[in-house]
């Protein structure tokens, strides 16, 4: 039976030599918007959520951005390249627009 660092090991591995850098990168920033996500929530529990919109405008923020980067990661990955159609340029065009729009609702979601 392989252990679980030897696994993790092969998994590294494998993702670091089949997986492009652009979407590596895209992976990266997911991972950011998680940390980001549970930092907010564990500050929440711990210190409590008086200004209860600021939390949940910076936590939807984190989800929605981790949403946008799935869908960029989705759309600019050339195995999905038969179910998207357009050049990856446009899919992160889209990844832009959407965060703009986004930062403005939780400006405005702020007060």
């Amino acid at each position: 039976m392989a252990s679980a660092a030897h696994i993790l090991g092969g998994l590294a591995r494998d993702y670091a030599a089949g997986t492009p850098q652009r979407l590596q990168v895209v992976d990266a920033y997911m991972a950011f918007c998680v940390a980001v996500g549970a930092a907010q929530l564990l500050y929440c529990v711990l210190a409590g959520s008086f200004p209860y919109n600021a939390f949940l405008a910076g936590f939807g923020s984190a989800v929605a951005c981790f949403v946008f980067a799935a869908s960029l990661r989705m759309k600019t990955n050339p195995k999905n390249a038969a179910q998207f159609a357009g050049p990856p340029e446009a899919a992160f065009a889209e990844f832009v627009v959407c965060h703009i729009v986004l930062h403005f609702v939780v400006a405005n979601f702020l007060g």
